[in-house]
């Protein structure tokens, strides 16, 4: 089920944010994976840090905020976090970017407003 408009997401079930969820790792754990081979040609080296994904306008408290917080996206501040999505366990940030953008395009996809964060560390 695609969903265009902000106050559509709420259609939503529980089922369409799991499967919404592992469109958006896979999506990820591909890309920080192609990364890693073909940017850093299969080594995890240069510069560490942590990437996320931040989502607006979702409620923690609302039916697709829960589904959000069941599948281990927390609440932080303004809106849920996702901390990295690809769950690809590299040190390299941007590697861990990479897989960021690709899961913030794939939920911008179902019309929630997403960021790709990283952090050097």
């Amino acid at each position: 089920m695609l969903v265009t408009a902000l106050d559509d997401i709420k259609q939503y079930t529980a089922q369409d944010i799991a499967a919404i969820v592992a469109q958006a790792e896979s999506a990820a754990r591909r890309a920080c994976e192609d990364y890693v081979d073909n940017k850093l040609l299969g080594e995890d080296n240069f510069p560490c840090g942590f990437a996320w994904v931040e989502i607006f306008g979702v409620r923690g408290n609302t039916k697709v905020g829960r589904a959000f917080k069941a599948l281990g996206i927390t609440k932080m501040g303004g809106g849920l976090y996702w901390h990295n999505p690809s769950r690809v366990p590299v040190q390299n940030v941007d590697a861990k970017m990479a897989g960021a953008v690709a899961a913030q395009r794939v939920l911008e996809g179902y019309g929630f407003t997403a960021y790709a964060v990283d952090r050097l560390d």
